[in-house]
C-alpha cells in the first residue's frame, strides 16, 4: 500500500482544485495562486475549476490541466471548498499518491482543516515543511451482474446500497469472506471507512471511528429487525452484498456517483491498495475538530 511521501516538504508544483459557482472560492483561489507564484511555486489549476472560476476572475496566467496531469506532475494539491470537493479530488487523485490539503469554505469541513482567514499563514507553514501527514483508507467496489463486472469505483467516505426512490424496503444478503452473515430487510446499508464515520454513517446512528483505526463500519438504514445493529469489521475482509428483492435498488459512492442495480446484482467491497494522504497544519487535533464541528461541551441554550 502506498503512503504519504516526502515531496510535500519542498513542493515545486502545486495544483489548486476548487468548488464551482462560488465568488468566495474564486477570490480565494486567485489570491492563493498569486501568493504561491510569489513564493516560486509552479501553479496548476484543475481544468473544470478553471472553466467555472475563470468566468469570475482572471486565471489566464496559470496552467490549466486535468486530474491525470495533476497526478503526474503535482507535488501536492490544495482543495478549496467543502468536504464534497475534497471527496471528488481524493477519488480522482488516489492512484497518483498526491497529498491533499483542504481549505474550508463549506459548512462542516471534517476533511478541510484550514479556515479561509488562516489560508496564507498555513500555506507558509506548508511550504516550510510544518505540516503533519496522515493516511486515510479507501474502499474499492465492484458491481457484478450475471458473473460479469459492470462497474467499479472507489470511496473515501462510504458505499451505500439502498432502496432508491421507491418507498418499499430492500432485501439483501450480506457475506464476509464468503461466510453468510444475515439477510437484511431495511432501507439500505452503509459500508463506511473511519473517515466516513462522521458523515452519513454518523447521522444513521453509526459509531465514530478514529481515522487511524483500520476498520470498516456496517450501518443498517432503518432495519426491519431492531436487532440489526451497526458492527465494525476488520479492514482486511471481503464484503459482499447481494440484492435479493427490491423495486429500485441503487449503489452510491461517497454520495456523488450512483448506479442503478437489479435483483441478483452483487456489490463487492474491500480495502483499496491506495490510501489518501491528508496534510494537517500545526496544532491540528482530530478531537478538537470533533468538539468544534459536533458542538461537544457546549452549554444548552437557555430560553
Amino acid at each position: 500500500m502506498n503512503s504519504c511521501y516526502g515531496s510535500y516538504r519542498s513542493p515545486k508544483t502545486i495544483a489548486l482544485v476548487g468548488k464551482y459557482h462560488s465568488r468566495e472560492i474564486s477570490e480565494s483561489l486567485r489570491q492563493l495562486a498569486e501568493y504561491l507564484h510569489e513564493r516560486g511555486i509552479s501553479v496548476f489549476i484543475e481544468r473544470e475549476t478553471a472553466e467555472h472560476v475563470g468566468r469570475q476572475v482572471d486565471l489566464s496566467r496559470w496552467v490549466t490541466c486535468g486530474f491525470n496531469d495533476i497526478g503526474a506532475h503535482a507535488d501536492l494539491a490544495i482543495v478549496i471548498g467543502g468536504d464534497g470537493t475534497m471527496l471528488n479530488a481524493a477519488r480522482r487523485l488516489a492512484r497518483y499518491r498526491v497529498p491533499l490539503v483542504g481549505i474550508n469554505q463549506g459548512r462542516l469541513g471534517f476533511m478541510t482543516d484550514i479556515a479561509r482567514d488562516d489560508m496564507l499563514t498555513c500555506i507558509d507553514d506548508l511550504l516550510d515543511g510544518r505540516f503533519t501527514a496522515e493516511n486515510r483508507m479507501l474502499l474499492d467496489a465492484e458491481v457484478m451482474r450475471d458473473g460479469k463486472e459492470i462497474a467499479a469505483n472507489q470511496a473515501l467516505n462510504e458505499v451505500v446500497v439502498d432502496k432508491g426512490a421507491i418507498g418499499r424496503m430492500i432485501e439483501f444478503a450480506l457475506s464476509i469472506d464468503g461466510e453468510f452473515i444475515y439477510n437484511l430487510r431495511s432501507d439500505g446499508l452503509i459500508v463506511s471507512t473511519p473517515t466516513g464515520s462522521t458523515a452519513y454513517s454518523l447521522s444513521s446512528g453509526g459509531p465514530i471511528l478514529h481515522p487511524t483505526l483500520t476498520g470498516i463500519a456496517l450501518v443498517p438504514l432503518c432495519p426491519h429487525a431492531l436487532t440489526n445493529r451497526p458492527i465494525i469489521v476488520n479492514d482486511q475482509v471481503n464484503i459482499e452484498l447481494v440484492v435479493v428483492q427490491a423495486d429500485d435498488p441503487r449503489v452510491h459512492f461517497d454520495g456523488q456517483v450512483t448506479l442503478d442495480l437489479l435483483p441478483g446484482d452483487s456489490v463487492r467491497l474491500k480495502r483499496s491498495d491506495y490510501t489518501i494522504c491528508f496534510l494537517h497544519p500545526p496544532g491540528y487535533s482530530y478531537f478538537a475538530m470533533l468538539r468544534q464541528k459536533l458542538h461537544w461541551s457546549e452549554r444548552p441554550k437557555g430560553p
